[in-house]
């Protein structure tokens, strides 16, 4: 590899990495390229996308950049993953990915210039999924003035009872 196609890789990470939301480094050594591709094949459908690189444009590239935390990690046969879109999807995919093919192991991720371990990763994996989220919060924001309405009608429901309380005991009164 001439220094020409170092120059493009590294501008080619940098661009990935100018809008991403989320950068996770895994090792996947042992995996055939059916499985790598079934791994790519799953991370495009959630707009993320996996990388292999070498360690030395990897380092190059994070430098400078709210990523560069990973650069300790950035030892042995290295993928990143990056998504610009959702943080939880791709944190989800690699981590049932690893429990399917236990020679993949997450290192390491870093999301708004904080370093995941592992165990942050499995939990932002437990997440919902953005979608579910957005869902819940709508729901949220539809109840408060549903449950304003309820209340301001409540006066005017408990005086149309009270007065048909007040009718059916003098219909019995009156019989």
């Amino acid at each position: 590899m001439n220094r020409e196609e170092k120059a493009a890789i590294v501008e080619e990470l940098i661009g990935k990495l100018a809008d991403a939301k989320i950068a996770i480094v895994s090792d996947y050594r042992g995996l055939t390229v059916p499985e790598f591709q079934e791994l790519r094949r799953e991370l495009r459908k959630n707009d993320a996308d996996i990388r292999v690189a070498k360690n030395t444009l990897l380092r190059r590239a994070v430098k400078g950049t709210s990523f560069e935390p990973m650069e300790e990690f950035l030892k042995g046969t290295t993928a990143i993953t990056v998504s610009n879109t959702d943080p939880v999807a791709p944190a989800k995919i690699l981590t049932e990915f690893a429990k399917d093919h236990p020679m993949v192991e997450l290192r390491t991720g870093v999301m708004d210039g904080k370093i995941l371990t592992t165990a942050d990763l499995a939990a932002l994996a437990k997440l919902p999924s953005r979608e579910v989220l957005l869902a819940k919060f709508m729901s949220v924001m539809q109840a408060v003035p549903t449950n304003f309405v309820q209340v301001l009608s409540g006066v005017p429901r408990k005086l149309v009872y009270l007065l048909q309380a007040v009718k059916e005991q003098k219909e019995q009164a009156d019989n």
